[in-house]
């Protein structure tokens, strides 16, 4: 259990790395449409050589439900990702809303050179960067879209040199 009276310390590359996932997942599913699928009208013959299942399927009831669920989830995801960077500092929506929720994919160097008013070095751009994703990885906790574990500077030390040593093998 964590201690509540301190914030956990956070692996750095494991928190962009998932931070960055969920904003890429956030412009394809703002960007890239929803294809609603569509019941097939033929049912062809398929030989069955045992008993009943007695099993109900409704292809159409499925595809709806497809059809209703899916862009419902994506707008939740959408939604939850867009209130949790309205909660970061100024400077931190700036950067992470220009870098990573636009349609058109911007670069570090264009967003600390010219967006930013005045601009700010690379190192200042990384410590924002930073404490932002830092932020926003513990709201997505909250939310159940990441596992804090996952991002723990104190994981199990033998596990990564495990995963590392099996991944050898594949």
């Amino acid at each position: 259990m964590m201690n509540l009276s301190s914030l956990p310390e956070l692996d750095r590359r494991r928190t962009q790395v998932a931070i960055e996932n969920m904003l890429e997942k956030y412009r394809i599913f703002k960007t890239v449409t929803f294809e609603a699928k569509e019941a097939g009208t033929t049912y062809s013959y398929t030989e069955r050589f045992h008993g009943p299942t007695h099993k109900i399927t409704d292809q159409t009831a499925a595809i709806a439900a497809h059809n209703v669920d899916v862009p419902a989830a994506r707008r939740a995801f959408c939604s939850a990702i867009d209130s949790v960077v309205e909660r970061l500092d100024t400077r931190e929506q700036q950067l992470v809303r220009e870098r990573y929720m636009r349609r058109d994919e911007t670069y570090d160097y264009t967003v600390y050179n010219h967006v930013f008013d005045p601009p700010v070095s690379k190192d200042t751009y990384v410590k924002i960067r930073s404490k932002a994703f830092y932020k926003m990885a513990l709201a997505l906790t909250d939310l159940g879209l990441i596992s804090l574990h996952s991002l723990l500077t104190n994981r199990q030390p033998g596990a990564e040199a495990e995963m590392q040593h099996t991944d050898m093998y594949k």
